[in-house]
C-alpha cells in the first residue's frame, strides 16, 4: 500500500486518471469495464476522465515506411522464447476475454511499434478539446489497433484517426511535425513510477484511491463511491478496493 498526496475538492468534478497504453490489451478491456461500472454511478455526470500515457515499451521501433515492423506475436514470440505460435495462442485466449466486453479483438496482423506519437495526439486532444475530445481520441486510436489491424506508429494512420474522432486535422499534423507534447508523455510515465504503478491500466481516482488491472467492474464500481464519499488522506491500494488485494491483469515492459 502507496501513498500520494490528497488534493481533494469536495465541489469540483472527482478526477478519474487512467495510465494506458493504446497497444495494451488489457488496457481496452479495462477501459470498457470501468464505462460500465461508470454508467451505473448515481454521480457519472460529475466524474471527469483524463488519460495519461504510459508505454510499454518506448524503445520500440518508430514508424518506417521502407522497413514494416515486426507483427506482434513474431516478436513476442521471440522476446519470451516460446515462438509466434506460442504467442498467437497467449493472444488468442486474451481476445476471448474481450469479446466477453462486447471487444472484437483481431490481432492477427497488430504490428509492434512505438507508440509516442499517438500518445502525444492524446494529450493534444486533451489540450485542445478537454476530456471529451481526448476520450473520444483514445477511443479511436484503441478501435483502429485492436479491432481494425490499424498502424498506429504510422504518422499519416495517427492524422487520419484523430480527425475521425474530432481532432483538427491540421493541429494533429502540427503535433506530429514538432516535439509537442513529448515532455507530457515523459511526465506523465514518471509520476506513474511515481505511484508504484509498473503496469497497465492503472486508474487513480481524484488523487484519493489507485485500482492496478483491468478488475471486474464491481470492483470500479466499488472504488467509485469510495472515492466519492473520501476525503480523508490519499490512499493507493496497489490491489483491488475491497479484494482482499487481487490483482487485476496488467501489461508492463515483461509482457501482458
Amino acid at each position: 500500500m502507496e501513498s500520494v498526496n490528497p488534493q481533494p475538492s469536495a465541489q469540483a468534478p472527482m478526477r478519474v486518471e487512467i495510465w494506458s497504453d493504446v497497444v495494451c490489451p488489457w488496457c481496452y478491456i479495462g477501459k470498457r469495464r470501468f464505462e460500465s461500472a461508470l454508467a451505473a454511478f448515481p454521480e457519472a455526470d460529475r466524474v471527469e476522465v483524463v488519460w495519461r500515457s504510459f508505454q510499454l515499451d518506448p524503445t520500440a521501433p518508430a514508424h518506417d515506411p521502407g522497413r514494416p515492423a515486426p507483427r506482434v506475436a513474431e516478436y513476442l514470440g521471440a522476446k519470451y522464447g516460446g515462438g509466434t505460435a506460442q504467442a498467437e495462442q497467449m493472444m488468442a485466449q486474451v481476445d476471448a476475454v474481450a469479446a466477453g466486453e462486447g471487444l472484437h479483438y483481431d490481432q492477427s496482423e497488430s504490428r509492434f511499434t512505438n507508440t509516442l506519437d499517438a500518445h502525444r495526439l492524446i494529450h493534444a486532444a486533451l489540450e485542445h478539446g478537454g476530456p471529451a475530445l481526448q476520450g473520444a481520441v483514445k477511443e479511436r486510436l484503441l478501435a483502429a489497433y485492436f479491432t481494425q489491424k490499424e498502424d498506429v506508429g504510422d504518422p499519416a494512420t495517427l492524422v487520419r484517426l484523430a480527425a475521425e474522432a474530432g481532432l483538427p486535422e491540421d493541429l494533429a499534423r502540427e503535433v506530429l511535425a514538432s516535439d509537442a507534447h513529448r515532455d507530457a508523455v515523459r511526465a506523465d510515465q514518471a509520476q506513474a513510477q511515481a505511484f508504484g504503478a509498473n503496469g497497465v491500466p492503472f486508474f487513480v481516482l481524484d488523487r484519493k484511491y489507485g485500482v492496478s488491472g483491468a478488475q471486474p467492474a464491481e470492483v470500479f464500481a466499488d472504488v467509485l463511491a469510495k472515492a466519492w464519499a473520501d476525503h480523508a488522506p490519499v490512499t493507493i491500494l496497489a490491489g483491488a478496493v475491497g479484494t482482499a488485494g487481487a490483482q487485476g491483469e496488467v501489461c508492463g515492459p515483461d509482457g501482458c
